[in-house]
């Protein structure tokens, strides 16, 4: 799994790369701190080349949903890929974010 992160003006762009399960989301817990440290921002997840999710990585995406929410800020996911997306609407995920 690998995480690259860009700021930019008006918004942080982080794009997930690889397989974000049960082992990866260790290393995804620590790295996303730049993230949350923006909290009050918008933050683009870009999943386009995200393969899989685990329990463990949609714990995290929402851990970053709550810190944005209580700063002001917003999470929007983009380019989901069909296995993702299916277990984004399997487990209700699909309610909770915003999506483009």
């Amino acid at each position: 799994m690998e995480l690259k992160i860009n700021n930019q003006e008006n918004e942080i762009q982080a794009v997930l790369t690889g397989r974000l399960d049960t082992v990866a989301s260790t290393q995804f817990a620590t790295d996303m701190k730049p993230l949350l440290d923006n909290a009050d921002k918008t933050i683009v997840l870009n999943c386009e080349r995200l393969e899989f999710i685990s329990s463990s990585g949609l714990r995290l995406f929402l851990t970053l949903r709550k810190a944005t929410l209580a700063a002001g800020g917003k999470v929007i996911i983009e380019g989901m890929t069909a296995d993702v997306k299916q277990v984004f609407t399997i487990t209700g995920f699909l309610s909770l974010f915003d999506f483009r």
